[in-house]
């Protein structure tokens, strides 16, 4: 990943260093896992545990001789260790210890990635209940269609936002598997006890079944629920690019007094954090692996995993801080969904033409021919259905007049927040509950 798109936190989780932090973490477990059933002496384990280290650049060196990473490195740890490394990475073949490692990294990726996600949802959360009366048009196909909220809109991004936390602590929480099964996954050196041990250990859960690997459906399914996140982001930031456009600007990203947006054109106010904002197509072709494995996901993982987690940690940031300082125009909201002259209440006088009598396709047909009409000439829409006797004389000019209340149109705002949030506080109640039930 880019250096200037990874925050420090995610860089060095999968920097070198943590990598093969890890691998020795792993290495250690199982070490001290053997020792105590007596599979490997106790003084090897607690040499081992109380020596092992390595050197970066010496694991590097190895490599280029060896063109094997995990040789590499248990040979560079064993220089440190000395004689007792005979007992290092006993019974273990490589993705024994790369994927259980992985598992952990990714762990340690997933715990940022859920901060991020509870920190937008927290932020989208504030700003809704904060324009939750502010009004604004619906737009579908980019067409002014009925009024809105724009804390409505926010609160629908909040409603996205808990499912994806949803996904993603499903999704997590299946690459939250080790094993130590072997070269082809049927523990032709260790048993399944000892896996189940030595995973405990390190706080994950053993692989019901592997292969020399753990299946790639896992990261599959950990990989598209990050694009998800990803597309959620994406569409918020299209419609605040949309928002701030100047014919509409209803919304805007926060611009600093001394920001400039333009060499040439000193009033320009570009959406430059909206523009900024897959690799799951890639992890799906990691899945069907040749027989009990083969090398092809390997190299793609290596970049797919950090990158992917990466990106979205940052995008998760940087949405978090666009919703959070973004300048919001309630009179432009305003403005702009009255500009069509009461077009957009069109769907409720048909409605109360209906109510009284009118079939619907006349209904239709006679409020369709002002409301084309208006628009064409740039008229007023009430007005035009006022002065229409086929109306007035089937509906109480009253009731017309109330089919244009705006209040009428957002009355169920209220409710829809009530579900909204009640919801989601029931569903933590309910994690709670289940959390203390685990425990």
């Amino acid at each position: 990943m880019i250096p200037r798109y990874t925050r420090p936190e995610m860089g060095r989780i999968w920097s070198d260093e943590n990598r093969f932090q890890t691998w020795l973490a792993v290495e250690v477990a199982a070490t001290e896992t053997l020792a105590e059933a007596d599979l490997v002496p106790k003084e090897a384990a607690k040499a081992i545990r109380e020596r092992a280290g390595f050197r970066l650049e010496r694991i590097q060196e190895i490599e280029t001789e060896v063109r094997h990473d995990v040789i590499a490195f248990t040979t560079a740890v064993a220089e440190i260790v000395g004689p007792h490394a005979r007992w290092f990475h006993y019974g273990l073949t490589s993705n024994d210890v790369v994927d259980t490692a992985q598992a952990l990294l990714i762990g340690q990726a997933s715990a940022i990635i859920a901060e991020d996600l509870e920190r937008l949802a927290e932020v989208l959360k504030r700003r809704a209940w904060e324009f939750k009366d502010t009004p604004q048009i619906g737009r579908t196909h980019g067409i002014h269609a009925e009024p809105i909220t724009f804390g409505f809109k926010l609160a629908n991004w909040y409603s996205e936002t808990q499912r994806n936390i949803a996904r993603f602590r499903e999704a997590a929480e299946g690459l939250r598997v080790g094993k130590f099964s072997g070269a082809v996954g049927t523990f032709a050196h260790l048993s399944p006890e000892l896996e189940e041990k030595i995973c405990a250990r390190l706080g994950l859960k053993a692989a019901d079944i592997s292969s020399q690997v753990i299946q790639r459906d896992r990261h599959a399914h950990y990989l598209a629920t990050l694009a998800v996140i990803a597309s959620t982001l994406d569409k918020i930031a299209t419609e605040i690019r949309h928002l701030q456009r100047t014919e509409v600007r209803e919304a805007e990203e926060f611009f600093s007094e001394k920001q400039k947006g333009s060499s040439a054109m000193p009033h320009k106010r570009n959406p430059v954090t909206c523009e900024q904002i897959s690799n799951a197509q890639a992890a799906f072709e990691n899945v069907p692996l040749w027989h009990e494995r083969d090398i092809s996901h390997s190299s793609v993982e290596r970049v797919i995993l950090p990158d992917s987690t990466t990106l979205v940690d940052y995008l998760l940031q940087k949405t978090t801080n666009l919703i959070d300082t973004m300048f919001v125009y309630p009179e432009r909201m305003l403005s702009n969904l009255q500009s069509t002259r009461g077009l957009v209440f069109s769907g409720q006088l048909l409605l109360d033409l209906v109510e009284h009598g009118v079939s619907r396709e006349d209904a239709y047909r006679m409020v369709q021919s002002h409301a084309m009409r208006a628009w064409k000439e740039d008229l007023d829409f009430r007005r035009l259905v006022l002065k229409d006797k086929n109306i007035t004389r089937r509906v109480p000019i009253k009731q017309i007049e109330h089919a244009f209340d705006l209040k009428r149109q957002l009355r169920n705002i209220n409710k829809i927040f009530a579900r909204v949030f009640r919801d989601q506080k029931t569903a933590a109640g309910k994690q709670r509950g289940q959390a203390r039930r685990r425990a």
